[in-house]
């Protein structure tokens, strides 16, 4: 057996092996080690090898789907070896001590899971695949769970924001790519070769081109290669459901980088979970399909106004009749996850219960047609979606006349076939119904005869039916004449059988086996019929799951007072009353109400400096507008008066970092890469939150950073940005910078305590208020004491030398310093391209380097 199993360990190379053994999954040496500590389970050890005790543990097959999601969750990767034929077949091929065979049939990864229970319902779970062709990045993209594929391509530098986008649980690139993403599956690069790709789509989806669904790079085309052809190892030659995969074109989404996506909390708080992030505060689908499908819409808010005013005419649709929406989110409420029901019976993991899902599912979406059909006053993009929800009345007929009313979730004992559905197959039923019946009389007739009224008839495994009386009795049926014939002796109890009972046994066991073979038979093939209708059901699935996002975004908004954008191409920011959604939920939860403020910005006057002290509500103000601008660009209603929102190509947020120990990175050196990143890339349709630039070294190198960057912001990248500051001497940026503007959030001391108003005023802050502050946290009033002592001496200071700010009015602005710089070493380069060095005495070489660093100086 040990032979056998190492040999399918090797086969499975990193992955921990699920060794089937009878009713369990037994683990072995190190992996049984993982297990054990990562399942909290009992390690114990077998037999010997290379003389010292096998470790291992197990967990029993019935469960097993409740350790997978464990050992998946702590980024473990499985295979499962099953037992492939029979112990008799096996004592038929190889004698009565032949092992069993076994193979790996499926390896579990984070990536590939379709099971209901190892699955989120309101989150996707998607694989990716990326690779390098020509200096390009191919990405492939599928959650294998509803089958959708989307394919893209991107330039090197942005396959980083690409990659946060999706939120892959699962990463495969080219085990010799240098730039791999950090964590990936290394596969091996022959997967990735773009005719590969191509020749396996096409396989795939039984077509002799591609043209119909799209035109795809090289790169896409190698990505798709690289995904397909670790569907194909993970499932063993077995795929899952794959639609026809879809081009993601470049550009049609908003840019977000992931430290963009971690500082607003977008699908996960900082705490690392859904609670507290924007779409918790968001969700109100009543679908898993819909909750998925609003995620993916606010990873990606869309780039396009036409397609953005399409969502919004939607929205706007159903906001404006709650009778109506409240009759579509109640016929949503009942409907089943049509897209992973179906993804698993495409997969070859299905149930009946999944079936009865598709049947409950279409025939919902058939009512759901009929509703909004009855409406003239329906919107184009509900228009075009009607035709989905309909077309399946044959497939649903014939699974409400072939399925019972709740189907089970498992296969193995039958009874998941509906009366009158097949003859042949209700008359083994009624034959196997009728021998149970005579066994019930049989053992009436037993009692009477021996007089044994403890005479039970009882049924197990190893026996099958069997006579059982208590050993006080047992004499009697021991008799030769008594017609029994004894099978087993237990401590309380003796065991016999009988002719009759045997016959009666007999029928029940060929009628049961023939009425299993038959709903079998049945079940393969209403899998059929989903199978030749899965892109149907796909879009019926895809068209139910828009719908409740749109209910969704019109119940949140009608339920918080939001208001409906007005997205344009002017490059503007003009919000009124803007709140933040997650810190407006958290505070009326507390019954506390969120002060609103407004925002506006035009070419005029795009870079706002807002100074005030820490608790005023700065990093807050920042982020509800960065969430303002991706609600509005992901279709939706926002939480303002009123807003007009000029497309944003890209959104950057750089507010509050912190150290990343992993790459040897410090809080400030994170914070000045995310700065980098936001000074190279963003363009003058961006939109940039800036938080405390500088404030992670000393105080002149911060405030030199902060100057520096605020300048280049407002002149070189020209895009509408939130400075939030503590820097007082930044305010002289605004007699510079004509297109910078000075803003405070508001506060006041009142008989020794600082009251934080929350309200954003014109105009640049008295003062930092540091010290109230310090005293709101509660350190101790001697520190604050002393701290103002220093204080009163540091600005006296200051007054007297001009301080931190001294000199800062003769500075050029940022082109200026930047071209007398380049002036400056243009002519020492010039100077000292023109030396003959070779010609030099050695006093005349050092007069000349006095001279060079006296040029230098200035």
């Amino acid at each position: 057996m040990m032979a056998q199993y190492l040999a399918l360990k090797q086969q499975a190379g990193d992955c921990l092996l699920f060794y089937r053994m009878g009713d369990f999954f037994e683990l072995f040496f190190d992996d049984a080690k993982i297990a054990a500590q990562v399942l909290d389970i009992a390690l114990t050890s077998r037999g010997e090898h290379g003389g010292a005790p096998i470790p291992m543990c197990g967990v029993p097959v019935h469960s097993a789907e409740g350790y997978l999601a464990r050992l998946i969750k702590a980024g473990c990767r499985v295979a499962i070896a099953e037992q492939v034929e029979t112990p008799e077949e096996a004592k038929k091929r190889g004698g009565s001590k032949a092992l069993v065979a076994r193979d790996i049939v499926r390896f579990v990864t984070a990536g590939t899971l379709t099971e209901e229970a190892l699955l989120e319902p309101r989150r996707a779970n998607v694989l990716a695949a990326v690779c390098e062709v020509r200096g390009a990045i191919g990405i492939a993209a599928c959650d294998i769970s509803t089958g959708r594929m989307e394919l893209e391509e991107c330039a090197p530098d942005e396959m980083g924001a690409a990659l946060a986008r999706l939120g892959a649980s699962e990463v495969v690139a080219p085990e010799s790519w240098e730039n791999a993403p950090i964590d990936c599956v290394p596969r091996p690069n022959r997967s990735f070769g773009s005719d590969e790709g191509e020749t396996r789509l096409k396989a795939v989806h039984g077509v002799s081109t591609l043209d119909g669904f799209g035109q795809f790079s090289r790169a896409m085309l190698a990505a798709a290669g690289g995904l397909v052809a670790y569907l194909d190892h993970v499932g063993r030659g077995a795929l899952p459901l794959i639609l026809p995969p879809v081009a993601r074109e470049a550009g049609t989404h908003m840019a977000m980088d992931e430290a963009t996506r971690s500082s607003l909390e977008i699908l996960v708080s900082s705490g690392g979970t859904r609670r507290g992030s924007l779409v918790e505060a968001i969700d109100r689908c009543v679908t898993g399909a819909g909750a998925r499908l609003l995620a993916e819409d606010l990873s990606a808010p869309l780039t396009d106004t036409r397609a953005i005013n399409r969502r919004l005419e939607l929205v706007s649709w159903l906001h404006d009749d709650p009778l109506l929406r409240g009759d579509i989110r109640g016929i949503l409420r009942s409907l089943p996850d049509v897209g992973r029901a179906l993804g698993r019976v495409v997969a070859g993991r299905g149930s009946p219960r999944d079936l009865g899902q598709l049947r409950d599912g279409l025939s919902e979406a058939r009512r759901l047609h009929d509703v909004l059909r009855a409406r003239s006053d329906r919107p184009g993009p509900l228009d075009e979606m009607l035709p989905s929800l309909s077309g399946h009345g044959a497939l649903c007929d014939l699974y409400a006349r072939a399925l019972v009313p709740a189907p089970p979730t498992e296969r193995s004992q039958g009874g998941y076939i509906a009366e009158g559905y097949d003859a042949a197959l209700d008359e083994l039923r009624r034959v196997s119904g009728n021998a149970r019946r005579a066994i019930a009389a049989l053992e009436a007739k037993y009692r009477d005869n021996t007089g044994v009224a403890a005479l039970k008839i009882r049924h197990n495994g190893v026996l099958g039916y069997f006579i059982e009386v208590p050993a006080r009795h047992a004499d009697r049926l021991m008799a030769p004449e008594s017609g029994f014939t004894h099978r087993q002796t237990m401590a309380g109890a003796v065991r016999f059988n009988a002719l009759a009972l045997h016959e009666e046994a007999s029928r029940i066991a060929e009628s049961g086996g023939h009425a299993l073979a038959a709903e079998e038979a049945h079940f393969e093939d209403l899998v059929g019929h989903a199978v030749r209708a899965r892109e149907a059901i796909a879009a019926t699935a895809a068209a139910l799951a828009r719908i409740d996002v749109a209910a969704g975004q019109a119940e949140r908004a009608a339920e918080g007072g939001w208001a409906l954008p007005r997205v344009v191409d002017e490059p503007c920011l003009e919000i009124t009353g803007g709140r933040h959604p997650v810190v407006e939920a958290a505070l009326a939860a507390k019954g506390e109400r969120f002060v609103a403020n407004d925002c506006c910005l035009h070419p005029q006057d795009r870079l706002w400096l807002v100074g005030g002290p820490n608790m005023g509500g700065k990093s807050t103000f920042l982020r509800q507008n960065a969430l303002i601008v991706l609600l509005a660009q992901a279709g939706g209603f926002v939480p303002a008066q009123a807003a007009t929102i000029g497309l944003v190509d890209r959104l950057f947020s750089r507010v509050g970092a912190s150290d990343n120990l992993a790459r040897g990175r410090s809080t400030f050196m994170v914070e000045m890469v995310e700065t980098a990143a936001i000074l190279s890339q963003a363009t003058e349709r961006s939109f940039v939150i800036l938080d405390e630039v500088g404030r992670g070294t000393s105080t002149y190198d911060g405030l030199s950073l902060a100057w520096a960057v605020a300048e280049a912001i407002h002149s070189i990248n020209r895009c509408r940005c939130l400075f939030a500051t503590h820097y007082h001497e930044l305010s002289r940026l605004a007699e510079a910078c004509d297109s910078l503007s000075l803003h405070h959030v508001r506060a006041r001391e009142w008989k020794g305590d600082l009251v934080l108003l929350h309200e954003l005023a014109e105009g640049p802050a008295d003062k930092s208020y540091g010290l109230a502050v310090a005293r709101l946290a509660g350190v101790p009033a001697p520190v604050i004491k002393r701290a103002k002592s220093v204080l009163e001496k540091l600005e006296k200071g200051r007054a007297a030398t001009g301080g931190l700010a001294a000199g800062l009015d003769d500075l050029p602005l940022f082109a200026a310093a930047i071209e007398a710089a380049e002036e400056k070493v243009d002519a020492l380069r010039e100077r000292l391209n023109g030396l003959d060095i070779d010609s030099l005495s050695p006093r005349e070489a050092l007069d000349l380097l006095y001279q060079l660093k006296a040029q230098a100086n200035g």
